[in-house]
């Protein structure tokens, strides 16, 4: 499912208890605009559970409730070098500290670089001007913090995407002196490599215009800084490089899925991996789950079968628990593959009977198309289409089948979620669906749902079809919900993997420390 066996291989199974430092934009419940927050949350918890002493930094947004959280300084005036070079200018920044008082329920200790120009003074994490200065200035910071305050040093720094992919650089150019930070390994994140920190992606750049990735970086408030790509130099400069699945890691590497990224990526394809996120076993229990009409488990699966009812009442549609219902919940996009539905699931839901239950926002086109067909068959299509934190839970609990076509998916965390609950995915075999759906031997009785290969309206029919021939069989159907419910997407098995990577990281960046040091001697 991971590339565990090709981490195994490379680094053996590690036991030793790490200092991890977390560079991010976001983390929830601090700052949390996307999926990144949730896994900086998440993630850090679970490796705590594990021994280790994760941590983790962000900017102070100016949305931040310091008095709520309990923040106390821990590093005041400090002095963060524009550059190295002559005339640098100094920017005052301070560093403030959380520390859980719930381990079992609060995020992490986490430390805040406070700046009022480029922090203090935005409400929101993204969408300014001076993004790439804000943002550099984290990595400049947390370095400058790192050096300057030495009761706690990380083995390693975990950099996500290109908002922290400077501080990989930084520290094989300006910072490669400073002795106090000379043993921190780095791991360079990718959970979303179209968004690349530059005007446009790298693959509609000029070849002459394209940022090589190496070098020091310019001041920050040199023109230069425009043209880098710090997505670029954080693959160019990390120790290890992960993604969000093993399959994702083998996609990027091909023009298709590389974002103009595809040769560098291959060149470092002995260093990059794949490691699934996982999903917040606590919040998504339906045993527990408020937000269901029954509470089930998979030792307890007959009180089910309420869920489907209540969903069709809650949403208007005939009440009957023997109608195939088919679910979404998604950003509707056509990233996301609904367009592969316009042609297709009107002739399905006529000629099957089935209900088909979606909820979201997104692309106009499309959701008048949900909306419209809503509008031909209203006891067999609800469109919702707007945000709904609560009624994903009841879809999951009720539906059949979750939907999820999408032309590329990271990871997804939809399938997992919906798996958790009894919900069989039919979904296109690509990133981390590829890796979370067993559909390989569908008559050995281990199959978890049903995939296609193909941006194909006729190949994701079969799919729908062959799930709809699959439901109505109903002890098989029985035992295919099981097995899906059983399957293992939580975070703790995610940083099990985690300290693996990790500690490879480290004892990759201490031979090449020592190697670097003979070479120095000549020897």
């Amino acid at each position: 499912m991971v590339d565990m066996a090709k981490i195994t291989k490379l680094f053996g199974i590690k036991k030793d208890k790490l200092k991890v430092l977390f560079l991010s934009s976001e983390e929830a419940p601090f700052a949390k605009v996307g999926g990144l927050g949730e896994v900086t949350f998440s993630l850090p918890r679970a490796l705590k559970r594990l021994g280790h002493d994760p941590r983790v930094m962000i900017p102070l947004y100016g949305n931040i409730d310091q008095e709520k959280f309990k923040l106390s300084y821990v590093q005041r005036n400090l002095n963060v070098p524009s550059g190295f070079e002559d005339g640098a200018k100094k920017i005052i920044c301070n560093v403030r500290k959380y520390e859980p008082t719930a381990p079992n329920e609060d995020p992490v200790t986490t430390y805040f670089l406070e700046n009022q120009e480029y922090y203090e003074l935005r409400s929101n994490v993204y969408g300014y001007a001076d993004d790439r200065i804000r943002f550099a200035l984290l990595s400049r910071g947390c370095l400058e913090f790192l050096n300057a305050n030495r009761s706690w040093t990380p083995d390693v720094i975990v950099c996500a995407d290109w908002m922290s992919g400077y501080l990989p650089n930084l520290l094989k150019t300006d910072y490669k002196d400073h002795k106090a930070l000379a043993d921190i390994a780095t791991v360079f994140s990718i959970h979303n490599l179209a968004a690349q920190g530059t005007d446009k992606p790298q693959r509609f750049t000029a070849e002459t215009s394209r940022d090589d990735g190496y070098g020091a970086l310019p001041d920050l408030f040199d023109l230069r800084m425009n043209d880098v790509n710090p997505m670029r130099r954080g693959i160019s400069h990390a120790d290890i490089i992960n993604t969000v699945s093993s399959t994702y890691a083998k996609e990027i590497t091909t023009a298709e899925y590389g974002e103009g990224l595809e040769d560098l990526l291959r060149q470092k394809q002995d260093k990059l991996f794949g490691i699934l996120n996982g999903i917040d076993y606590k919040t998504n229990d339906p045993a527990t789950d408020k937000f269901v009409a029954a509470n089930f488990s998979s030792g307890n699966f007959d009180a089910r079968k309420e869920n489907k009812a209540a969903l069709q009442k809650k949403l208007g549609l005939p009440q009957d628990k023997s109608i195939f219902v088919m679910g979404v919940v998604s950003r509707i996009a056509r990233q996301k593959g609904f367009v592969l539905l316009q042609s297709v699931l009107e002739t399905f839901l006529r000629a099957t009977g089935s209900q088909m239950i979606i909820v979201g926002t997104g692309e106009t086109e499309l959701m008048d198309y949900f909306l419209d067909l809503q509008k031909k068959l209203p006891a067999q299509m609800s469109a919702v289409m707007h945000y709904d934190n609560d009624l994903p839970h009841l879809i999951f609990a009720g539906c059949d089948v979750i939907l999820i076509p999408s032309k590329y998916e990271p990871s997804g965390l939809t399938q997992m979620e919906a798996m958790r609950y009894g919900a069989v995915p039919v979904a296109r075999r690509t990133g981390g669906l590829a890796d979370t759906i067993d559909d390989d031997r569908p008559g050995e009785g281990r199959n978890t749902g049903f995939l296609f290969d193909n941006m194909d309206p006729l190949e994701f029919l079969i799919a729908m079809t062959r799930a709809y021939a699959s439901w109505r069989h109903r002890a098989e159907w029985k035992s295919m919900r099981k097995r899906v419910m059983k399957k293992d997407f939580s975070w703790d098995r995610s940083a099990r993997e985690y300290s693996v990577l990790f500690k490879g990281a480290v004892d990759n960046h201490r031979q090449n420390q020592a190697n670097m040091k003979t070479r120095k001697n000549g020897v």
